[in-house]
């Protein structure tokens, strides 16, 4: 039998997509390049800046959709170099080797196996860019990735790229966009920055106002808010790489999102576009928070539906009266930026955090910074929130005591976790006591308080925000 042109043009995914044919991605990167002012026999040259989970996945995405078009496109991804795997992952890793035909059989066409042996039997050390260049992040063992181009050094990777994506935890990006911007000094065009960093940091003085990444990345380069935009969605990396069906919203200025969410669209990977850029960050920033929460009241509760629901209600009427105090337009927090709340509560690395500490096989001594799983940023924006949230220049009427209050003494679930990972006065099973206190109100009556503030004084941080 044969194929039409049509098939032949495309390929079915497992899930019964279509992927797109080699000419319909050749013309959405030529229709980025021609926007980037890109001459002929000048590749688009794309950076990836962290080989975290997300990082490496969006990576690698790009290699795989746009890797075989080398004379219009450049696609690497920088991490640190000299962090070495442990013997107890190379054993892992060899057994993900070996379990994967297609893995294997690429390994020794590359002449690479030997070495990932040779690792198994403790006869030589791999170190975590290395690796890399196979197709493994050190946080996503299990999910072989494509071969990526690896580069070490910060200078050589970014000096002269057109678009950077921003793959480090929240609480890197300033410290490395700092030194990227040494490199970038006698640029005359400024560069797209993508991020996909979801944490947030807390500025007290002169006014309480929170930071965001986009926000860190433009006061550490000064490269214009225009060219920084925020991508963020209900997604896990290793299933998205496995080509599970995700949706995904890019946010900043029109100039660009619309033709990177146009470029970044993907049959299994649907990118919307958004301008409001603060609420998506701020909300990709609590989801984490309220995560751990979530992974402790499962385990705490043997997985029960019944309370994992309860703090579902408490902790997304929390996220919305937060969110509402900061955004331009609230009633567009329903859809996918409460779907990426629900897919890290169900299976997202704080998630996991949460659960580890209460069935007590982690301990808060050991830091937010987990070997196998990376930075859980849920950590540090806790207390970002937390502080923003106690200062009583931003008090909200009590319901009940009828007198101005601190925002976070209507947030329990905040609260308690401040007092657990932060502070640490209480154990892992105090959350349960915040969400079962029979005083602690309708979830409702929270969003009304917040609706109640926002229409008398007007989001206190936007103008904080927009500087």
């Amino acid at each position: 039998m044969v194929e039409t042109n049509e098939a032949m043009n495309n390929s079915v995914y497992s899930n019964g997509l279509i992927q797109n044919s080699n000419n319909s991605l050749e013309d959405k990167l030529d229709e980025l390049r021609r926007l980037m002012g890109k001459a002929y026999g000048d590749p688009l040259r794309i950076v990836g800046i962290g080989a975290g989970a997300w990082g490496s996945v969006f990576t690698a995405m790009l290699q795989d959709s746009y890797g075989h078009l080398r004379d219009k496109v450049l696609i690497r991804i920088w991490r640190r170099p000299g962090r070495s795997v442990d013997r107890v992952t190379a054993e892992h890793l060899f057994e993900v080797i070996n379990s994967r035909e297609d893995v294997l059989r690429r390994l020794i066409r590359r002449c690479a196996y030997l070495k990932y042996v040779e690792a198994r039997l403790g006869d030589r050390t791999l170190f975590a860019d290395e690796i890399l260049k196979d197709g493994f992040c050190l946080n996503m063992i299990d999910t072989p990735l494509c071969p990526l181009k690896v580069v070490t050094n910060m200078q050589e990777a970014v000096w002269d790229a057109d678009v950077v994506i921003n793959g480090l935890p929240s609480t890197e990006t300033r410290e490395v966009f700092e030194e990227i911007s040494r490199y970038w000094k006698e640029r005359i065009t400024a560069p797209v920055i993508i991020s996909l960093a979801k944490g947030v940091e807390a500025e007290l003085k002169p006014v309480p106002r929170v930071i965001t990444p986009t926000q860190m990345i433009n006061r550490a380069t000064g490269v214009p808010v225009e060219n920084i935009l925020y991508l963020g969605g209900p997604n896990i990396a290793s299933e998205i790489y496995n080509k599970e069906y995700a949706n995904a919203r890019i946010c900043g200025a029109e100039k660009w999102r619309k033709p990177l969410a146009k470029f970044l669209r993907q049959p299994h990977f649907i990118v919307w576009d958004n301008g409001d850029l603060v609420t998506h960050e701020v909300m990709g920033g609590l989801k984490n928070v309220y995560a751990i929460g979530a992974g402790m009241i499962a385990a705490l509760t043997n997985e029960s539906a019944t309370s994992k629901s309860v703090y579902f209600a408490h902790c997304t009427s929390e996220m919305i009266f937060i969110t509402h105090l900061i955004a331009e337009e609230p009633e567009k927090l329903a859809g996918p930026l409460l779907a990426d709340t629900y897919v890290t509560l169900l299976k997202g690395r704080n998630a996991w955090y949460g659960q580890e500490l209460a069935k007590g096989k982690l301990t808060l001594d050991l830091g937010d910074s987990i070997k196998g799983k990376g930075m859980i940023q849920g950590v540090s924006a806790v207390k970002a929130f937390y502080e923003l949230l106690s200062q009583s220049s931003l008090g909200v009427l009590h319901p009940e005591e009828n007198k101005p209050v601190a925002p976070v003494e209507l947030c329990p679930i905040l609260k308690m976790l401040y007092k657990i990972l932060i502070k640490r006065e209480f154990p892992s099973e105090a959350i349960l006591q915040a969400l079962r206190d029979e005083t602690m109100n309708d979830p409702r009556d929270r969003i009304q308080i917040a609706q109640t503030h926002v229409s008398t004084d007007h989001h206190f941080w936007v103008s904080s925000l927009d500087d």
